[in-house]
């Protein structure tokens, strides 16, 4: 009797063990998710690391987390439609299919302002876009908040 009380227990254990297992590995929302900050510098000059950080945050939200991207510097001129239509990353895909992506899983972009504004990028640009103008401030805000970040 007492044998058989021990297999009964061993068999249950087991059978939990597998069931959370399987749980586990079936359901990847169990995964905390997390806040990312991608912070961009690279355009034109370097469109593969510019299409690159395009991809990841898509990638990241695609799983789930959830993203903002600032663009600082040169980078700001990602978001004017010109070249958001032309720029392709060697093995790193088209900055407008990454863009469309980001936008449609509620991906944010913040550009800096004192770099759009020496580099023309004008309100007139974000129109339409999940876009504003930042200062500084809003950037290390941004990353405080943030659970990684990352730099392109």
């Amino acid at each position: 009797m007492k044998r058989t009380l021990l297999i009964f227990v061993y068999l249950f254990l087991v059978f939990t063990a597998t069931v959370v297992c399987a749980q586990s590995v079936s359901n990847p929302s169990n995964t905390p998710k997390m806040k990312f900050l991608i912070h961009v510098t690279q355009s034109t000059e370097n469109p593969t690391v510019a299409a690159l950080a395009f991809l990841v945050a898509k990638t990241a939200l695609e799983e789930g987390h959830s993203v903002s991207i600032f663009l600082a510097g040169d980078a700001v001129k990602l978001l004017q439609e010109s070249t958001l239509n032309t720029l392709t990353g060697l093995g790193t895909g088209k900055l407008r299919e990454h863009y469309d992506a980001i936008v449609k899983q509620n991906g944010r972009f913040y550009l800096s302002g004192n770099s759009s504004k020496a580099r023309g990028v004008t309100e007139e640009d974000l129109k339409g876009k999940p876009a504003e103008f930042a200062l500084p401030t809003v950037l290390v805000k941004l990353a405080t908040e943030s659970d990684r970040v990352f730099t392109y």
